[in-house]
Formats: structure tokens, sequence, C-alpha cells
């Protein structure tokens, strides 16, 4: 054990950081805090962006980041709370990809890294200084973690892919709009 204390140490370091920017992220969805828009703003940035209803959606990811983020800061449910915050990640990464990579472009860089990290929490586990460490890894097991790893590529890619039906849709209609007038 005394040889596995640092590594321990390390990743328990790392889980509270990352659930704690996701507990940040979340709650400027939710309420608006640390300069956030609040689930009316963020939710006509979602519709913008192509998720509807936007105000739904806003609240879907206020709540999985905050109440994941939670999760993964405490180590409570990690292949859980990793999973679903890898997922919402994803889906932010495809939405800015047209963006390039960079953050400083609005790019994938900051999602994506955020949603390997709580992905590799979701594999590895939340290590020993967690709340499923002290429960016997009651909300913590392998199968657990495998159903987590299939899952976020799946929940990823519908839900993407119903952000791009719903932008070509739009685009469709408008483009026989414009002829129907012309």
């Amino acid at each position: 054990m005394s040889s596995n204390v640092p590594i321990n140490l390390a990743t328990g370091l790392l889980r509270v950081a990352v659930g704690a920017v996701f507990i940040a992220h979340g709650s400027q969805k939710l309420f608006g805090w640390f300069g956030g828009g609040g689930i009316a703003g963020v939710g006509r940035g979602m519709h913008m962006m192509g998720f509807r209803p936007g105000e739904r959606h806003a609240t879907i990811a206020g709540l999985i980041e905050t109440g994941g983020g939670a999760a993964l800061a405490l180590g409570l449910a990690t292949p859980a709370a990793g999973a679903s915050t890898a997922i919402a990640m994803g889906v932010a990464a495809g939405a800015q990809a047209s963006n390039g990579f960079f953050a400083s472009k609005n790019g994938l860089e900051y999602p994506a890294v955020l949603g390997l990290a709580a992905a590799s929490f979701a594999l590895g586990g939340a290590g020993h200084f967690s709340l499923d460490a002290a429960t016997g890894r009651l909300l913590d097991k392998g199968w657990m973690r495998a159903l987590g790893l299939i899952a976020i590529p799946i929940a990823i890619a519908v839900q993407l892919g119903r952000r791009h039906a719903t932008l070509k849709n739009e685009l469709e209609l408008a483009h026989d709009e414009d002829s129907a007038t012309n």
C-alpha cells in the first residue's frame, strides 16, 4: 500500500480538480454563477448550436456537469460519473470541432481534454482516497466501468447525430423557403 500512496494521492487530487471544474461549469448553466448564462442564456446558445429544445439541453448538461462533477470530486459512483461527464464533453467537443482544435478559437481542445480525463476515471476508478473505496466499491464494479466505456461513444454519436439532423432539416427548410419565394 505505501508504494501506491503517491499514485492514489495524485489520482485523488486530479479527480477532485476535474470534478470541481465540472461543478463550476454546471453551475454556470444551471444558476448563472461564475459569469454563466443560466438555463435561459445557455439554452439560447444550445439552440443556436442545433440542440433542440435548447433549454432542456442546457438543463441536462448542467445537471450532468454539476452532479457528475460532485460525484467525481467525492469519488462516488465513479464509472457513472466519469461516463456521464465524458459524454457531455464529447458532445461539446463534437459541436465545437468545426472551430478547430484550440480553445482560444472555441475549438474542441478544452472539452476533449476534460472528457478524456472523465473517461479515464470511468475506466480506472477513483483511487484509494474516495467514497467508492470507503464503501467497498459498491458503485464501482468492473461491469459498471465496461458499461460506461461502451456508453460513451454511443451516446455521443446519438446526440451529435440528432444535432446534425436538426441542422440539416433547418437548412433544407430554409432552402425550400428561399426557392418558393424566388
